[in-house]
């Protein structure tokens, strides 16, 4: 296979990971379902923007929405299968970052 000719469907795949805060909404949910304003108070997201990559994330079938037939409401997000999937990679960008990112001091 030519090096030089990108694979549409790695290209698609970068580009839908490359949106801002989708691979941290994504390291967020690894640990279990979350509350949407968990997700938005752990990552100082708006809650406008927080909206827009669930949706996207759901779309791609990556994240599901639960919702609970309480009062009040309560609704959760989760990985599906695919979504779990990404585990390793996430997982390995993760030690990459810890062995080669330097820490930032406020």
């Amino acid at each position: 296979m030519d090096q030089s000719v990108i694979c549409p469907r790695f290209e698609k795949a970068m580009g839908m990971m490359s949106q801002r805060w989708t691979g941290l909404v994504i390291y967020q949910l690894l640990t279990g379902p979350k509350r949407f304003c968990t997700l938005e108070t752990s990552m100082g997201i708006s809650g406008r923007v927080l909206s827009e990559r669930l949706k996207d994330l759901e779309t791609h079938g990556i994240v599901k929405r639960d919702v609970y037939p309480e009062t009040p409401v309560r609704i959760e997000y989760s990985l599906t299968e695919k979504g779990q999937a990404l585990k390793p990679i996430i997982k390995e960008i993760e030690k990459w970052s810890q062995a080669w990112l330097p820490v930032e001091s406020d």
